[in-house]
């Protein structure tokens, strides 16, 4: 089963660790150091046109990386859309 983050973009769902609303999460230091990080270690992808709303970490436990997804669309959106059928693009 698949999820559709926005743009092109679609990932195993048993790969997502989490899905975060960006505005409430990067209020926590931690997490904005995890994101520094993250971007500076090239494991962040943006996929929106726009400002991002959310961010979502991936595994790939065949490579043994995480990828984070910054998305523009609300991490309500993409909770809604994980809940649909095997392959959910709504």
């Amino acid at each position: 089963m698949y999820l559709h983050l926005g743009q092109d973009v679609v990932v195993p769902k048993d790969s997502i660790i989490g899905i975060f609303d960006l505005d409430n999460a990067t209020s926590s230091q931690i997490t904005r150091e995890f994101l520094n990080r993250a971007e500076k270690a090239g494991d962040i992808i943006n996929i929106a046109d726009d400002i991002p709303k959310s961010f979502i970490v991936c595994r790939d436990r065949d490579l043994n990386k995480t990828t984070i997804y910054l998305s523009q669309l609300a991490s309500a959106t993409l909770l809604r859309r994980s809940e649909g059928g095997p392959f959910s693009l709504s």
